[in-house]
Parts: structure tokens; sequence; C-alpha cells
């Protein structure tokens, strides 16, 4: 998982074009969009962290590389949602 915060992204159509220019580099990459935090998590499917960072530069926003956290990334085992079966 790559992750970016676009502290820049403000609205739901800076997500629809961020998530549009990420597919157009990557058709296959997964692609969350954490609009309250400016999260922009993706699983790549060719494409690498530079090719990512650069599509959504062309678009008009700034990323800036951050580590992808265990809340936003992965799910508490043994649970369907992450809830830890709480």
């Amino acid at each position: 998982m790559i992750a970016f915060e676009v502290r820049d992204m403000t609205c739901g159509h800076c997500v629809s074009t961020i998530t549009k220019a990420l597919k157009a580099v990557d058709h296959a990459a997964k692609v969350q969009i954490d609009l309250a935090t400016h999260r922009v998590l993706v699983e790549p499917g060719s494409a690498d962290a530079d090719e990512l960072a650069e599509a959504i530069k062309d678009a008009g926003y700034s990323p800036a590389p951050v580590a992808p956290t265990n809340a936003t990334t992965k799910k508490a085992a043994g649970s369907c949602c992450g809830c830890g079966g709480r």
C-alpha cells in the first residue's frame, strides 16, 4: 500500500479528480481516499510511488508521501470490518 497526504484536497470534486488521475496511470490500482484526513491510499497494480505521485501532481495537487497506518490498511484478525468483534 502506498499512502500520500494531499492537504490541498478539500472536496468531493478533488477526490474524483485524484481518483481519475491515479486510474489513468494504473487502471488496476485500488484507490481509497479519506477526505477528512487528506489521505490517499493506493494499492497499485503496475505503477510505482513516483508515478502515482506524479499523476496527483499533474492533476493539480500536492502529494506528500506518508506511511500507511495500521488502522487504514489492516482489519482486525477474525473480523469482517476491523472492529475486533466488539
